[in-house]
């Protein structure tokens, strides 16, 4: 997973500053405690350090969502067919002209 273009944009824009693809440190302040407990617990169950599933956290955040088209469209269509009625561009047109919105 990586940062997608916009986060990368403006972080490599940061202060107007040019940063290169090199590592960037962040420092995190106030985090509640049941959050740290939260993630030191993710951490030790995906067997990653705390920075790490920090950082697993932060890019799933910010990580564009895959969507399968074909699934969604077929889904879609299923709900659609269980619908009573049939929804036709003359339908359409007939509610347009009684001056419906």
């Amino acid at each position: 997973m990586g940062i997608n273009g916009n986060c990368q944009q403006v972080i490599d824009n940061h202060n107007g500053c040019d940063m290169d693809d090199s590592m960037i440190t962040i420092t995190l302040k106030d985090i509640p405690r049941a959050v740290h407990v939260a993630l030191k617990h993710q951490a030790r169950q995906h067997g990653r350090s705390l920075n790490k599933e920090a950082l697993a956290c932060l890019e799933a955040a910010v990580a564009p969502t895959k969507v399968n088209v074909a699934a969604m469209l077929f889904e879609i269509r299923q709900h659609r067919a269980a619908l009573p009625g049939k929804l036709t561009d003359q339908l359409i047109q007939a509610a347009k002209h009684e001056g419906r919105p």
